[in-house]
């Protein structure tokens, strides 16, 4: 079964509202996260490549020391669909996730250097 891709138009007005740190390039949606270093790149790629594989639908990847490109595409009909958005949903909630900023017993990440990993968005 086929499924509908989304144009060019939808696909930027469901970003702009749902998934604000993405953008629409090259008939893929990308996210890039910037990490504190190797640490940091590794944890962001195996939290992804989790997702992926629990989905069975899977991102391009792309790393280098301090960052992670993450694109999203239905290859099967070679565009955008509900899957790429519903994956770059729950990516965007694990890897920026910031327990610390939720009031509970988890505290998050000390702020210290030392064990800082992945640089998170402003607002």
């Amino acid at each position: 079964m086929t499924e509908a891709t989304h144009d060019d138009a939808v696909v930027e007005a469901r970003l702009a509202a749902e998934l604000p740190h993405w953008r629409l390039e090259g008939g893929w949606i990308r996210r890039t996260y910037r990490t504190h270093g190797w640490k940091g790149t590794l944890m962001v790629i195996n939290a992804v490549g989790h997702l992926a594989e629990a989905a069975f639908h899977h991102p391009d990847i792309s790393a280098s020391y301090a960052f992670v490109e993450v694109r999203l595409m239905t290859h099967m009909p070679k565009g955008i669909t509900d899957k790429d958005f519903a994956l770059a949903r729950k990516i965007e909630e694990v890897v920026g996730w910031q327990p610390g900023l939720e009031g509970g017993p988890l505290t998050g990440t000390p702020d210290d250097p030392r064990f800082a990993y992945i640089r998170y968005d402003k607002g």
